[in-house]
């Protein structure tokens, strides 16, 4: 009896022993996880849909202090509905005139200047050549005095003078000492996998070219800051907050609030004669002006951490108020820090071993439903810490219970009894391998951006548009496009085109995407001669429809090209569209613009015709000097296809 007491207390001093073991393996395998996901980076994508909650929940976190907003917003653009915006300089010098008046520290103009209005009043001879000459002066002399700070941007690694739009030289030459580096800030902001913006860089051109060439060095918001701190732009690394930061440095943007935190002032409002009293223009003084647009229509929107989550209102932000973010995060010293290292670790392997030695005593349902709790738990902390300004990895945190949760299930199937052995063997069909490995591996979630694909684009519009719509009633003009349209997007949807826009009297169409199509170059040939069979039919209807109108005939030009081009929804997670957009777009519209001048009905680029191979007849081979491409084009006329 004592005999077998004895080996029944050693067996169980061998399981506890083992349990321990077990437990020890399970929360160094399941940290072990979570940090090489958090060092991989590759459960960013998790991490950021929990920042993104806390951002929600926080709402607006700090009141701006350091820095403004002017934008020019509908009631600016209605005060003068017949003056294009490109010849606003003058009232831009009056609105930055007021503001110096007032104190206002140092003003970004989030605008890119590339054409001087001067010169356009020369070439229409809209005034004298003196006087037009003097149109832009007040601005210019804005801009020389060292207060004012001008956008441009950069459109790739900065290693040649084509990776910069800069400013018109006009605007140049007015800089202090012709300075770009200290007047000109790099408007682009950095968007994460799912295209939201949340960091920043604080030099965006770190090319040996930039700096050789006295290119624009810094990014926007932070050239205002810098400007506004009395540091020197040329700089390797910059004081903020009590901070020392490297110019190449990328931080967190420390949001003051979802969209409307910065209650922005009307520039209109700059513009009045009693301006200089108005008290939200009165509280601009003493801070870092950030002057852009915010009109209804205007592409300069962004999602943010407020608009990528579920749940909420789902508001894209306009990008001056994210540059005036930019500038409060630094100026105001509101960094969001990631956890330290020593706190991130000790919270994996403290919570993680928790969960492992006492779930190994738990019954299987028991053990999920501390999982899930301890889970609730550790997002709440998680988002203490970010009203803290301090970022948990509690995604990552998260994936490490799964594992432990994981680990714990298999173990079970080590046990002796059968009931354990019966409940380790359900629990290790529910986490059976692959679905380990698909956890483990974060799924992919479904991106706002796209991704390049080989495609053809077709562009089609109808020729004299302008004519007929003159001699046609508006409620006739859309008849006749309705009746079309319905014959036209028939025979391109039975080539499987995916119809992207209507652009007015246009057709934007695409072959090759959602879905591949090897043939899609030839779908997009033998669309476009149906296409125009279409057209030369639709004349009896018009002549039957419309007599006596005098109308020209009606005729329709088509462009084709086939290339790469990005593919996808476009947009924020709530309303998004789906289109294509590259060269290869491009191309194929300038081409559908060009059949005019080449005096045909269907162009087709070289890239369309080499890519469908033998049975298209094709016309004269025309080169072709297209709008924003310096290399010729060429393209076929393409006269049927019998593919």
């Amino acid at each position: 009896m004592a005999t077998g007491a004895a080996k029944r207390q050693g067996r169980l001093r061998h399981l506890l022993r083992q349990s321990w073991v077990l437990a020890l393996a399970a929360t160094l395998l399941a940290t072990g996880v979570a940090e090489g996901l958090y060092r991989s980076g590759m459960a960013d994508r998790l991490e950021h849909l929990y920042s993104d909650v806390w951002h929600r929940l926080a709402g607006v976190r700090h009141a701006p202090v350091h820095a403004g907003l002017v934008m020019i917003d509908d009631p600016s653009l209605n005060a003068r509905p017949d003056e294009p915006l490109a010849f606003w300089t003058p009232h831009l010098a009056k609105a930055l005139e007021t503001m110096r008046k007032v104190g206002v520290k140092t003003v970004a103009v989030d605008f890119i200047f590339s054409g001087s209005p001067e010169r356009w009043i020369e070439k229409l001879g809209l005034m004298a050549k003196e006087a037009s000459r003097s149109y832009d002066q007040p601005f210019r002399t804005q801009i020389n005095s060292g207060q004012v700070l001008l956008a441009a941007f950069m459109v790739g690694a900065g290693e040649t003078a084509d990776d910069f739009v800069l400013p018109s030289p006009d605007y140049l030459l007015a800089l202090p000492d012709m300075d770009m580096v200290r007047g000109i800030g790099l408007a682009n902001l950095r968007a994460d996998a799912d295209s939201a913006v949340r960091r920043f860089a604080l030099a965006e051109a770190t090319s040996e070219f930039a700096r050789r060439e006295g290119m624009p060095r810094l990014a926007f918001a932070p050239l205002a800051a810098v400007r506004a701190s009395n540091q020197d732009p040329l700089a390797a690394g910059f004081a903020f907050g009590g901070r020392s930061l490297g110019a190449a440095d990328e931080l967190r943007i420390a949001y003051a609030g979802p969209p409307g935190a910065f209650k922005a002032v009307s520039f209109e409002k700059l513009l009045r004669p009693d301006a200089a009293s108005l008290p939200e223009v009165k509280a601009l003084a003493g801070k870092v002006v950030i002057l852009g647009a915010g009109y209804a229509g205007m592409n300069d929107v962004h999602p943010t951490p407020y608009s990528t989550s579920i749940g909420g209102e789902n508001k894209l932000m306009s990008g001056p108020e994210i540059q005036a973010n930019i500038v409060e995060t630094l100026l105001g010293g509101h960094f969001v820090e990631a956890a330290p290292t020593s706190l991130r670790l000790a919270s994996l392997l403290a919570l993680l071993g928790a969960l492992a030695f006492v779930g190994m005593r738990l019954a299987p349902w028991r053990a999920v439903i501390l999982v899930l709790l301890t889970a609730q738990l550790t997002a709440l902390a998680a988002y203490a810490l970010f009203k803290q300004d301090i970022l948990f990895p509690v995604a990552h945190l998260h994936i490490g219970m799964a594992v432990v949760l994981g680990c714990l299930a298999l173990l079970r199937l080590t046990r002796e009894e059968r009931e354990r052995a019966r409940i380790g063997a359900m629990f290790g069909r529910y986490v059976s391998n692959q679905v380990m490995t698909a956890m483990l591996n974060s799924p992919e979630l479904p991106e706002l951006g796209g991704k390049a694909t080989p495609i053809t684009v077709l562009f089609s519009d109808i020729r004299n548009f302008t004519t007929m719509s003159e001699k046609l009633a508006a409620r006739e003009v859309v008849e006749m496009l309705n009746t079309y349209f319905e014959r036209a997007c028939a025979v391109l949807l039975a080539e499987g085109a995916t119809i992207d826009k209507f652009i007015g009297d246009a057709i934007m169409a695409e072959f090759g995407a959602p879905l591949p199509q090897a043939d899609h170059a030839a779908r997009g040939v033998r669309a476009a001669v149906a296409m125009r069979r279409v057209a030369v039919d639709f004349r009896s209807w018009m002549a039957v429809r419309f007599a006596d109108r005098d109308l020209p005939e009606f005729d329709i030009g088509i462009g084709l090209h086939t290339g790469d081009a990005v593919v996808g929804n476009i947009g924020s997670s709530a309303r998004m569209e789906y289109t294509a957009i590259g060269d290869t777009v491009n191309i194929a519209s300038r081409l559908e613009g060009m059949t005019k001048v080449a005096g045909c009905a269907i162009l087709a680029s070289r890239a369309t015709v080499a890519a469908c191979g033998p049975g298209v007849q094709t016309g004269a081979l025309h080169s072709l000097h297209v709008k924003g491409r310096q290399q010729p084009v060429e393209a076929y006329e393409v006269l049927q296809n019998e593919i």
